[in-house]
C-alpha cells in the first residue's frame, strides 16, 4: 500500500513560479523560475489500524510506528518551470514545461532520481476566440480547491507514506480529491460577462490503490468548469466523468473564496460516484463526498494565520476494506521573511475512521520554509 501511495503522491499539488526570471529574445518572452521547499515534520500516531487509504492510521501516517520524523517536501515538490510565449499572426502562443523532484528518501545511498513532470503543454488563442491548450497539465476539477489551500505553502496532512519519497498531502484525501495531471485538450472561452468556461477532454486513467483492478475506458474523460471572479471573491463549479471497466465515475464540485480586509474564507464541496479520495476511482464503485473549509487572518503585512478543516467520506465501505472517512485539521502561521521566502509553522491532526468503529490518529508538527525564484 505504501508503494501505491507513493505513486498517488505524484499527483499532489504545485504552483507556477512566483518570481520567474524573464528574458526577452526577439519576439519571444522566456521565463525560468520555480521553488525549493523543505520542512522538519515530526508525527505521533495512536489508535487502531484502519484498512484502505487511511491517512491517519499509523501504517501510512507514521511508517507503521508510533512516531516518525521526515525532513522533506511539503505539499509542493521542489520545482523548475520553463516557459515561452509570443504573438504571431494575430495569435498568442505559449508553452510551459515543469519538472519536480523530492527531498526525502528512506535511504542514504540510493539514487533520488524520480522526476515528476507536472506540466508540458502549449496554448494557442486570442481574446476573441479564446484559448486551446494541448499537452500535460492539471485537471479542471478540484484545481481551485488546491490552489486556495493555505497548506500549499506548507505540509497539511503529514502522511509519511507519501512525504518520504514524494510530498505531503495538504488536504488531499481529507477534504478534496486532487485535480490530477492528464494528457488533455482544453478549450477556454473568452470572458462571458465575467464568467470563464473551460471544457476539456482528458486522456482516460486507471484507478490506483484498492481499485487497481478497474481499467480506463477507451474513450476520453470529460471535465468542465465555470469560474466567476468579482471584487474580492471567486466562485466556481465543475464536473468530471469517465467510464471504468464496471462502472462510471461522475462527480460535481462547487466552491468559492472571499476576502475582506485581512480576513479570507474558502469553502469547497465535491460529491460523486467514483470521485475518490486522492485520485479518480481510488475508492472503487463508491459514492464519496469531500468537504473543505478554511479561514485565514493577515495579522500583519508579513504574517498570515489560518485554520483549515477537511473531510473525505465514503457512503459505503470499499470492496474488502473498512475506511469510512479521513479528516484533517491544520492550524498554521506563514511569515514572509523576504519577498521570496516564507517561513512556515503548522500543527495538524489527521483522523481516519472505519465502518466498524476503529479509529487511527496522527498528530504532527511541521517547521520549515519555501523559497520561490
Amino acid at each position: 500500500m505504501k508503494k501505491k501511495l507513493l505513486t498517488i503522491a505524484a499527483i499532489a499539488a504545485t504552483l507556477p513560479a512566483a518570481h520567474a526570471v524573464d528574458i526577452k529574445a526577439g519576439n519571444w518572452d522566456l521565463s525560468v523560475g520555480g521553488n525549493a521547499n523543505t520542512f522538519y515534520t515530526a508525527t505521533t500516531c495512536s489508535g487502531d489500524v484502519v484498512s484502505g487509504l487511511a491517512l491517519g492510521s499509523k501504517a501510512l501516517a507514521c511508517g507503521d510506528k508510533s512516531k516518525s520524523t521526515t525532513i522533506g517536501n511539503g505539499l509542493l515538490p521542489s520545482m523548475v518551470n520553463v516557459g515561452a510565449k509570443t504573438s504571431e499572426g494575430g495569435y498568442d502562443v505559449s508553452a510551459v514545461v515543469g519538472i519536480g523532484v523530492a527531498v526525502a528518501t528512506d535511504s542514504s545511498i540510493a539514487q533520488n532520481s524520480v522526476v515528476d513532470v507536472r506540466n508540458a503543454y502549449f496554448t494557442v488563442g486570442n481574446k476573441d476566440m479564446g484559448t486551446v491548450k494541448m499537452g500535460r497539465d492539471y485537471g479542471l476539477f478540484g484545481l481551485h480547491a488546491v490552489l486556495n489551500d493555505m497548506t500549499l505553502l506548507g505540509v497539511g496532512s503529514a502522511t509519511q507514506g507519501t512525504q518520504n519519497g514524494r510530498v505531503s498531502l495538504g488536504h488531499l484525501g481529507a477534504g478534496y480529491v486532487y485535480a490530477g495531471t492528464y494528457g488533455q485538450a482544453v478549450y477556454t472561452t473568452p470572458s462571458l460577462g465575467g464568467v470563464n468556461v473551460d471544457v476539456g477532454l482528458m486522456s482516460p486513467v486507471s484507478p490506483y490503490a484498492q481499485a487497481a483492478s478497474e481499467k480506463a475506458s477507451s474513450g476520453p474523460a470529460v471535465q468542465a468548469r465555470a469560474t466567476y471572479a468579482g471584487q474580492g471573491f471567486k466562485l466556481w463549479a465543475a464536473n468530471k466523468s469517465q467510464d471504468f471497466t464496471t462502472y462510471r465515475m461522475s462527480a460535481t464540485e462547487v466552491g468559492g473564496s472571499v476576502g475582506s480586509g485581512p480576513f479570507g474564507l474558502v469553502a469547497n464541496y465535491q460529491s460523486g460516484n467514483g470521485v475518490g479520495f486522492l485520485a479518480d476511482g481510488d475508492q472503487g464503485d463508491v459514492k464519496s463526498t469531500n468537504t473543505f473549509v478554511q479561514a485565514t487572518y493577515k495579522a500583519t503585512s508579513k504574517l498570515k494565520l489560518g485554520v483549515g478543516v477537511g473531510q473525505s467520506k465514503n457512503d459505503k465501505a470499499p470492496t474488502g476494506l473498512n475506511l469510512r472517512s479521513n479528516q484533517n485539521t491544520t492550524v498554521a502561521a506563514y511569515y514572509n521573511l523576504t519577498t521570496s521566502f516564507t517561513a512556515v509553522g503548522e500543527l495538524g491532526n489527521t483522523t481516519s475512521k472505519g465502518f466498524d468503529g476503529k479509529e487511527g490518529k496522527q498528530n504532527s508538527i511541521a517547521v520549515g520554509g519555501i523559497f520561490f525564484f
